[in-house]
């Protein structure tokens, strides 16, 4: 399609269209998303004699899967009928049936039985990943295509009618194909080296002879279906040509498997359909795996029903990868699997893959100078849709991403490394001008959500200058922006700036911040948000804190969650504070100092047995927690370890406060409390009446019982 078309979401379509022409100003953006050859149409804004299913957010569930968390479930003789939405010839349907059972669907033109029908099976589907924590039987849905024999105009009906068993249908894409193309002039037909078009012999022969005899050329596929039974090598230098992906077939789980190649490989136009019924990572069960050398190109083709669609690992410089459509893989679309430079992956379609839909993966050699742009993903059902793992000046922009289901994220840029050697993120890391919608889903190991975008330090500190920009988030079940290290470990997520956000009908808060790290946010405008603006907890406890600055231009997402204990539910709102909770337990607390394993975060910790202590022999020192909002603290209380063997002793200290971490003030002037074991190392420190703080700090300026600093606990609430 031509790169003047675009994508946009309405009332049940997904649907190519032509962009008015924006200003040149700073304010024009793409818009997200690829041209597509078809309109989508949801089953669940369709007529039907049947029951719709969802929404559901829940994993395992088919519903979750489904396009917009809904679908239409029809038994035998039920059916769905779509409003055709433009002029189309052909349609392609996602649906799923009950595992073991195959069937067809009647098909009906303005209300004409075709003598047609369309084929469904689950052969491809139910998919069991058990060595993958936190995976369940997944990929419930598959897509199945028919070329109608006749025209179709917009207002045409189009019904589909189970004929046996119950099929579940999630949408159906209409489509104008255009007529086959003929064979280029000089081109080497696989026909003329003994393929079999009616897919009965084996073509892999003849495929390979005319490779061979194609160097600097082109082979032509001519329309019809080819069996290949091994993988084809040693492909450089050539052109493989189809007349159009709906006419030239090609069936193999294996389309090219090398090591290496030479490059100026230009594959386009035909479909490769695979057998592939379970994921087994170790075959190469994929249409690409390997190098395709450089200076390649991959377009117009039909992938369905592989493990992963192009798994490239070595030398593919500058490749482009464009123009393609997806579907049903059990693992990756796409993966750039480490050494990658100047590649662009660009205004593909991919629907229902088994992990992440797009990947760059760092594994050996950094991906360089590399980009997804303008891609269309729907439905990964057990990662994210665009995953970013490590990797040097990388961009994902106006990408269109939807219906993300466990374990992932609409976009994640991460520096999980799976395997050594892997190289981070460095350079600057660029996502702009992307559109997610419903992403985001609970990760069933870590027992809490993930967000829509996902910053995750999951295996080392994010040091990358990262840069978001122009981003929409719609629907979201949970967060916005997640901050997390993935890990368990609190490396920080840092040099963070997003900019020109709008976030829209989030479930919990805008911003999941869970570990600690920096992010400036400005212009970022939030509606209906369900629970509070901002989730501030980083974990482990005492690990450091999160700092969120303001850059101007915020609106609709000023609150922040108030409980660390808890985990906000979609829409629950943010709960008045319990008058008796601790305040500061679990809160980002930091130090001048510490003392060997004594670290600030003890003190915040719940356990009265572990303890801070600062630096020994220097005085003053501080301890400093953020509450996460302005909290009205009436009552402090300090707490050494309760044991006997802490002799009584006194500490003078100081109370300040800020609202703002930067600028403190006196809130109770300096004066020695007495922590006694016999009466259990615990003093009361009472705050004036009126005293309005989020950090409260500590200054010790002298202890009786050691040369520094010391607490177990700081307890801080209202009354």
């Amino acid at each position: 399609m031509s790169g003047l078309m675009v994508v946009a979401l309405s009332a049940g379509l997904l649907t190519a269209t032509t962009p008015a022409a924006h200003a040149t100003t700073p304010a024009a953006h793409a818009t997200a998303g690829a041209g597509l050859p078809f309109t989508s149409v949801e089953a669940e804004s369709a007529t039907t004699t049947g029951s719709r299913i969802g929404p559901d957010y829940t994993q395992g569930t088919l519903a979750s899967e489904a396009s917009g968390r809904q679908a239409v479930r029809i038994a035998s003789g039920q059916r769905v009928e779509f409003t055709v939405p433009s002029t189309a010839n052909a349609v392609n349907v996602a649906y799923s049936v009950l595992d073991g059972q195959s069937g067809t669907l009647d098909v009906y033109v303005n209300g004409t039985k075709l003598a047609k029908t369309l084929t469904v099976t689950s052969k491809y589907s139910y998919i069991d990943t058990g060595w993958i924590p936190g995976a369940k039987t997944h990929h419930f849905l598959d897509n199945a295509r028919l070329l109608l024999g006749q025209n179709v105009q917009a207002g045409d009906k189009v019904a589909f009618q189970s004929t046996g068993i119950q099929v579940t249908v999630d949408v159906a894409d209409f489509e104008q194909v255009t007529a086959a193309t003929a064979q280029p002039a000089g081109s080497i037909s696989v026909t003329s080296k003994g393929a079999d078009p009616s897919g009965n012999g084996d073509s892999t022969q003849a495929f390979r002879d005319a490779i061979a005899a194609a160097q600097g050329g082109a082979v032509w596929i001519p329309p019809g279906d080819y069996r290949l039974t091994s993988s084809l090598s040693g492909v450089q230098n050539v052109t493989l040509q189809g007349a159009g992906s709906w006419y030239s077939v090609v069936h193999t789980s294996r389309f090219i498997d090398q090591a290496g190649s030479s490059g100026g490989v230009h594959i386009r136009d035909f479909a490769v359909f695979g057998e592939v019924t379970e994921r087994v990572d170790s075959s190469p069960d994929n249409f690409v795996n390997g190098s395709l050398g450089p200076n390649s190109s991959v377009s117009g083709m039909w992938l369905q029903h592989l493990k992963v669609g192009l798994w490239l690992t070595g030398d593919n410089d500058n490749l482009v990868v464009e123009n393609n459509r997806i579907l049903d893989t059990t693992a990756d679309g796409l993966n750039l699997n480490g050494n990658a430079r100047g590649v662009r992956v660009r205004n593909n379609f991919l629907r229902n893959q088994g992990d992440d839909s797009l990947a760059m993966w760092s594994l050996y050699a950094p991906d360089t100078d590399s980009s997804f742009e303008n891609n269309t993903i729907s439905q990964p059902n057990l990662a994210n849709g665009i995953a970013i793992y490590g990797g040097t000046d990388i961009a994902v922009r106006n990408n269109l991403i939807s219906d993300t289901n466990a374990l992932g994220s609409g976009i994640a840029i991460s520096n999980q490394k799976f395997l050594d050697p892997f190289s981070p993120l460095a350079g600057t890391i660029t996502v702009d001008g992307n559109t997610l919608v419903r992403a985001g889903a609970m990760n069933p190991n870590w027992n809490h959500p993930m967000g829509a975008l996902r910053i995750d330090s999951y295996d080392s500190a994010i040091n990358a200058t990262v840069n978001i920009t122009d981003t929409t988030i719609t629907d979201s079940p949970y967060s916005a922006f997640e901050f997390v290290s993935g890990g368990g470990h609190g490396y920080p997520t840092g040099n963070v700036t997003v900019t020109g956000a709008t976030v829209r009908n989030t479930g919990t808060v805008v911003v999941q911040a869970e570990t600690q790290g920096a992010a400036t946010f400005r212009d970022v405008t939030g509606t209906s948000v369900g629970a509070a603006g901002v989730y501030n907890c980083p974990y482990p406890t005492g690990s450091g804190s999160f700092t969120l600055t303001d850059g101007g231009g915020n609106s609709g997402w000023s609150s922040t969650w108030s409980d660390c204990s808890t985990w906000p539910q979609p829409g629950q709102g943010n709960p008045d504070p319990d008058p008796t909770r601790n305040l500061a337990k679990g809160r980002p607390a930091t130090a001048t100092g510490s003392q060997d394993v004594y670290t600030p975060g003890n003190a915040v910790d719940g356990d009265a047995n572990s303890y801070w202590e600062s630096a020994n022999n220097v005085f003053p020192q501080s301890w400093t927690v953020d509450l996460g909002s302005t909290q009205a603290v009436r009552r402090l209380v300090l707490k050494l370890p309760p044991s006997a063997a802490w002799g009584a002793r006194t500490q003078t200290l100081s109370v300040l406060g800020s609202t703002d971490g930067s600028t403190y003030s006196t809130v109770v002037a300096s004066q020695g409390y007495r922590f006694d074991p016999a009466t259990g190392n615990t003093v009361t420190v009472t705050l004036p009446a009126g005293t309005s703080l989020r950090h409260v700090r500590l200054s010790v300026t002298a202890n009786t019982g050691w040369p520094a600093g010391q607490f177990s606990e700081v307890e801080a609430y209202l009354s």
